[in-house]
């Protein structure tokens, strides 16, 4: 949210805003403006941002296919916290992620918020490759993966949307400081969105909460 605020500052001499998980990278020319007044900037839009009450946010609903072939391991999760498939499906899809950063991927979402009943190791020996829309459980964190790679977070579904289209005006979906909500959908309904998201014509549900 504090970047999206500095943003619309649109203050003269930054040149782009990084962030990370928890820090936010401001590079700047200091020909044009000094640290001092960039950090008395940021101290102004932090006091803004803490004295609103309400804030909008923006939440992106994703389909996600639990079980069968796009799970091989939410068994496995289901074992290790002692719970139901059914169990880790409705504690994972009970929550509204917020993205504290992208990275590893174009569009590859870190997510935080994952409820501690499925906090879950990573394998531990990485598969070679992961489809894309595969969505797995890392430790403490969830995430989609965009694009084939490899990965050792455990799987447990997979969502026929594209985190990263190249073919896109604006190829990465997501941004940080939104977040995620994902929604069961089943097999048929799955192949039903894919087909609609290879012709371009499925646009992810984006709702307005309150923070």
């Amino acid at each position: 949210m504090t970047m999206q605020l500095l943003k619309e500052q649109h203050i003269e001499g930054v040149v782009d805003y990084i962030p990370a998980f928890s820090t936010l990278l401001i590079q700047y020319d200091p020909r044009v403006i000094t640290y001092s007044e960039i950090c008395r900037r940021v101290d102004e839009v932090a006091k803004l941002e803490k004295k609103s009450k309400e804030k909008a946010k923006k939440i992106y609903v994703v389909p996600v296919c639990y079980g069968g072939e796009f799970a091989p391991d939410l068994h496995n999760v289901a074992k290790i916290n002692n719970l139901t498939e059914e169990e880790v499906i409705k504690l994972h899809s009970s929550v509204d992620y917020r993205i504290y950063m992208l990275g590893f991927l174009p569009g590859f979402c870190y997510l935080g918020g994952l409820n501690e009943k499925i906090h879950t190791p990573r394998l531990e020996n990485p598969r070679i490759s992961i489809p894309a829309g595969s969505v797995g459980i890392g430790g403490s964190q969830t995430g989609i993966y965009p694009l084939d790679s490899p990965g050792g977070w455990q799987l447990i579904g997979r969502t026929p949307i594209k985190p990263y289209d190249p073919r896109e005006k604006e190829p990465i979906l997501f941004t940080a400081g939104d977040y995620v909500r994902f929604k069961p959908i089943s097999k048929p309904e799955f192949e039903e969105i894919k087909k609609l998201v290879e012709n371009r014509e499925y646009k992810p549900t984006i709702l307005e909460g309150e923070m």
